[in-house]
């Protein structure tokens, strides 16, 4: 059995525009999270695309711990 991870999904329309979040998926690979996400999510007409494992996120401050 293949561990799956959590790949978030960012995207723009236009070069210049900032990234946004789109989504996410779930893949036991970089390669097929690539696919996952573009065929998951090519109901736009995106200029490009990134996936990044969630695991891989840092975070730099978080407003609801008070």
């Amino acid at each position: 059995m293949t561990l799956e991870t959590v790949y978030e999904v960012f995207a723009r329309k236009s070069r210049g525009e900032p990234l946004r979040h789109i989504g996410n998926v779930n893949s036991a690979t970089d390669d097929l999270a690539r696919v996952y996400a573009y065929s998951t999510y090519d109901e736009e007409k995106w200029f490009d695309m990134f996936v990044v494992r969630r695991e891989q996120f840092m975070e730099v401050f978080n407003r609801g711990d008070g």
